[in-house]
């Protein structure tokens, strides 16, 4: 499952907030119908390796064709900074599309740190492509 994460992370980048004034960042993200979608992952590493407190993750605007959750997960990294080897929790935001939707979407997510930062992200989300038999894979 490490691996699974770091993929993860390669893909999306980790969000890791520091102190300061909310701002907002863009993405796009693509999106297989039928299944969940990993969109993003949060986590807080601390200069000693360990976890620092996770964010609160709130839904500031719902996607219009689709349906937002927040899992609990675990990363497991090496070499990431001065960190050879750790392993912290991480959120990991999902994104499902409603059934048979294909299309543009887009939400809006307020990511907020003990510290007081706050950062909006709005995500844009391309649903296309076949999701096989099943519906896809899970998480």
């Amino acid at each position: 499952m490490g691996r699974h994460w770091l993929a993860a992370v390669a893909l999306l980048g980790v969000s890791m907030l520091g102190a300061g004034a909310q701002d907002v960042t863009e993405r796009q993200v693509k999106a297989a119908p039928g299944r969940d979608n990993r969109v993003a992952v949060y986590t807080n590493i601390l200069p000693d390796c360990t976890s620092g407190p996770l964010p609160a993750i709130r839904l500031v605007a719902p996607p219009a064709h689709g349906a937002v959750t927040v899992k609990r997960g675990t990363l497991k990294a090496t070499n990431y900074k001065q960190c050879l080897a750790t392993e912290v929790p991480v959120f990991v935001a999902l994104y499902r599309p409603a059934n048979g939707f294909s299309g543009s979407d887009e939400f809006e997510l307020e990511v907020a740190l003990a510290g007081g930062r706050k950062q909006r992200q709005h995500f844009r989300v391309n649903v296309s492509g076949n999701p096989g038999p099943g519906g896809g894979q899970g998480i």
